[in-house]
């Protein structure tokens, strides 16, 4: 994971024609990059800002088979969730991992319809399953839950799923790529396509947005994986193309471990508009949302509506018994889910379905949409099997059901902040070995030190402050004033790494506080 070295390598064959080009690094394009090396393609991802900037780095932190939609009746796409949902607590143990979930009710009724329901989940989920639910007494629930409204309540449900840190997978996943031979570039925009005399799309043109440089890209595919922006693609393959995603804007609030007081997560099934409501133990604080805000245009840096905000609070209140106020708000992040554009506008995303779509223009230019984190891999797989039917590629077979990501560990050895780097940490460790004053702390309010931003440049393709404590450390989705506290001198640790000056790091400086104003609330 070198840029630096990535272009080399890219310029050593300037003639080269890859087997496969992706544009888009979040977690569908980093899924297609490992699945389409490890077959043995030559792979190129372009990302236009950094991995995981968009979607990729804002959801809910759940690898789940989606118990909204079984309640849809949508049993396949539950079906499918929950077996990659398996494999992916298999293949990156050290990130994802089994976290229970207690159901509260209120109503007497609501005891037996959900634990009907969670028995179907957990059938669905087979020989992959991560435990079985049943039904405990309000005595229980408040013990596990020392926080729950007990007003009125009877008892809850208790079901497992999976829980991730997303940003973190998605480093790891573009680590797991290169280590499969794809080549892998932040910062670099597609900005048209080439094709043949005959319409075919044929490769790239794509920009270095660090030097300004251009480049020509041959390929025999293209596969357009950029989430919410799939229709900008589409647009230069084809101006005036009907819109693929209607995007869907989600909303997560950051609070205190103290609001939760438990390691066991809430699961609010139907809120007042209908939604589910999540309060989740995270990075040892917890995280509330989500919203599903149908939206008519999209930017890379989503902004929390005031309506948003307040659904969440108020919604919170009513099964807390220590209510949340703006005040305790430690940051709020939005993002932006790409779902597949409904044939009919209802204004609505409720019944968008979350299931994938593949589509293959006249061109050839293959655009995957829709999804969700969970089904990374089958969407990924899938993908590749287009590719090759499209590019006439010498068929081979997936590899990933069984592959592990990079930093496979089964149990983490390293305690946090070290802990999400599985078998990573001892290198962390010997680097704080070896340069002590790199064990310091960057804040008193979070555990980070100052070796994972040494690390962070080094092997994890860091190339700005808020790369940085946005994505390779949390801290900016944790607590946003700590993050900005932070800015001065993780910027100064990475241009004493990347060469740069002063000027640079006063510049990064201002350009990330502007960033993480937006997740601060005013009171």
């Amino acid at each position: 994971m070198n840029r630096t070295e990535f272009i080399k390598s890219m310029k050593s064959a300037p003639a080269k024609q890859w087997d496969i080009i992706i544009t888009g690094g979040g977690a569908t394009g980093l899924g297609i990059a490992i699945d389409a090396a490890s077959r043995g393609y030559k792979t190129l991802l372009l990302e236009q800002a950094d991995f995981a900037k968009g979607t990729s780095s804002r959801s809910t932190k759940l690898v789940h088979g989606g118990v909204r939609y079984l309640a849809q009746g949508d049993i396949a796409l539950v079906r499918e969730a929950l077996y990659e949902r398996g494999l992916l607590l298999n293949n990156a143990p050290h990130l994802a991992h089994n976290q229970q979930f207690i159901i509260p009710h209120y109503n007497w009724w609501q005891g037996p319809f959900y634990t009907i329901g969670l028995k179907i989940y957990d059938l669905l989920s087979g020989r992959l399953s991560l435990g079985s639910s049943s039904h405990i007494s309000k005595k229980e629930v408040l013990s596990r839950l020392p926080n729950i409204q007990p007003k009125g309540l009877k008892g809850g449900i208790v079901y497992h799923d999976g829980q991730f840190d997303d940003a973190r997978l998605a480093i790891n996943m573009a680590q797991t790529a290169a280590e499969n031979g794809a080549v892998l570039l932040n910062y670099f925009k597609v900005n048209g396509l080439l094709k043949q005399a005959d319409g075919r799309v044929s490769g790239v043109t794509a920009t270095d947005l660090e030097t300004g440089e251009s480049f020509q890209l041959a390929a025999r595919t293209v596969i357009n994986a950029t989430g919410v922006f799939v229709d900008e693609i589409l647009q230069l393959d084809n101006p005036g193309a009907r819109p693929m995603v209607r995007p869907s804007q989600g909303v997560h609030l950051v609070l205190d471990a103290s609001f939760l007081q438990g390691s066991s997560a809430i699961m609010i099934p139907k809120t007042s508009d209908g939604r589910v409501l999540f309060a989740v133990p995270w990075h040892n604080k917890v995280l509330l949302g989500t919203t599903d805000t149908p939206l008519d245009e999209h930017r890379m840096e989503p902004v929390a509506l005031e309506k948003e905000i307040n659904f969440i609070l108020q919604t919170a209140a009513q099964y807390l018994a220590k209510p949340p106020a703006r005040k305790d708000v430690l940051s709020v992040f939005a993002g932006l889910r790409p779902l597949a554009a409904p044939q009919k506008d209802t204004g609505s995303t409720k019944e968008i379905s979350r299931s994938h779509k593949i589509i293959v223009a006249p061109s050839g230019l293959i655009t995957i949409t829709g999804g969700k984190w969970t089904t990374y891999r089958r969407m990924a797989e899938d993908t590749v099997e287009e590719a090759i039917r499209q590019g006439k590629l010498s068929p081979a077979a997936c590899k990933t059901k069984g592959m592990h990501l990079h930093g496979y560990q089964k149990q983490p050895m390293a305690k946090a902040p070290l802990d999400v780097y599985g078998s990573d940490a001892t290198l962390l460790q010997s680097i704080v070995s070896l340069q002590p004053a790199l064990g310091e702390r960057l804040h008193p309010r979070l555990p980070y030190i100052k070796a994972q931003v040494i690390w962070a440049v080094k092997h994890e393709m860091a190339r700005t402050v808020e790369d940085t404590l946005a994505r390779r450390l949390r801290a900016l989705f944790l607590d946003a004033q700590a993050a900005i506290d932070m800015a001065p001198q993780v910027a100064a640790l990475m241009a004493a790494e990347l060469g740069r000056d002063e000027h640079w790091q006063e510049q990064q400086v201002r350009s990330f506080t502007d960033i993480a104003q937006q997740y601060l609330l005013a009171d």
